[in-house]
């Protein structure tokens, strides 16, 4: 039995009007530039293929009544690409840079191949989950009912997970999060391992329970130790994988936060603002580390909004600041460094 706040899926995304605008002579479906569909194509396919990383069975095919020789001719001219035997991609190359479009493409690339019966499993159902901290590249991963075993083909892993407890996600299946969790655990790289677990503790998807429940099923397997050490790192007031991934380059940098959010306030003692990470200074001053998100902090109401936050944290004399971004997470040892660097000034 999943403990309570074990997770639930997404079952059926939407589609909006104003994920299909069409803009010189393209359809844009979310953040996914398309080129215009045939006119042939029914609209009710093209939003289907939309949900599922821009794929589509050829049996969702057939039930539109997109025939086998109409998918033959959109391959050969190239306006459709054939992943694997069965799949079609109808927005080949699009997408190639959208690390969210590339995993969703990747779950839903095994669930289509093998059937209505295939499982997503491991880091596929996690991304399913809508869980955060997934590696941008993931490999398709399947099982199938009563421990059915097939070849796998083009990439796509069929894994043995005989009596996996799955739940539904629309009319496909996934495992539920704790063996999702289970499963994906051993193979994360460290950092996105500690990223997805901070995520679901800090959105309330697992229990403390739940994480407990993990580290007793994982006892006998492949990984089981190195996972239990990574466990020892969550933290589940981490608000985003770059967080996380900042924290941990500083803890392996030898200076780690003293604090996670941070509440900042004035000589009044009312709340100004939160600061991601928190090293204490002398006379109860403090370091504080920003992370800036590419995706989020690039927007200009957020720009604006950041600022604001900056300057309302300096204004109250206790604060010294240091922005990290994305780039410098991505280096390892360079976030440290700078921290290294401003406490050496500072303290």
């Amino acid at each position: 039995m999943v403990p309570s706040g074990a997770g639930r899926a997404d079952h059926s995304p939407a589609v909006t009007t104003e994920s299909r605008c069409t803009v010189a002579g393209r359809r844009r479906v979310g953040t996914v530039p398309w080129v215009r569909p045939p006119r042939d194509i029914p609209p009710s396919l093209i939003a289907l293929a939309l949900m599922q990383g821009a794929l589509l069975s050829s049996a969702q095919c057939d039930a539109a009544g997109v025939t086998r020789g109409q998918r033959t001719r959109l391959v050969a001219s190239g306006i459709w690409q054939r992943p694997t035997r069965g799949v079609l991609d109808v927005a080949p190359g699009d997408g190639i840079r959208d690390p969210e479009r590339r995993r969703r493409r990747a779950a839903w690339l095994g669930l289509l191949a093998y059937g209505p019966e295939a499982v997503a499993v491991g880091q596929c159902a996690l991304v399913l989950h809508g869980v955060a901290g997934v590696p941008a590249h993931v490999a398709p991963e399947v099982a199938l009912p009563r421990g059915r075993s097939i070849r796998p083909r083009d990439g796509i892993r069929v894994r043995y997970f005989e009596g996996t407890q799955v739940m539904r996600y629309g009319p496909r299946q996934i495992a539920a999060l704790v063996p999702a969790l289970v499963q994906a655990l051993p193979d994360l790289p460290r950092r996105h391992a500690v990223a997805v677990l901070d995520d679901v503790l800090h959105r309330g998807l697992l229990t403390d329970q739940g994480l407990a429940v993990i580290e007793g099923l994982l006892v006998g397997r492949r990984g089981a130790v190195e996972v239990r050490n990574r466990i020892r790192l969550v933290d589940r007031r981490a608000e985003s994988p770059l967080e996380t991934f900042a924290r941990l380059d500083c803890v392996d940098g030898g200076v780690p936060p003293d604090e996670l959010q941070v509440e900042i306030r004035d000589r009044h003692g009312a709340f100004v603002a939160r600061g991601d990470l928190g090293w204490r200074l002398p006379g109860g001053r403090w370091l504080i580390v920003e992370v800036d998100g590419r995706e989020v902090h690039e927007a200009p109401v957020a720009l604006l909004r950041d600022r604001r936050r900056q300057n309302a944290m300096l204004a109250t004399a206790h604060v010294e600041l240091l922005r990290v971004t994305a780039d410098d997470i991505g280096r390892r040892g360079t976030v440290a460094a700078l921290v290294r660097t401003a406490l050496a000034h500072v303290r």
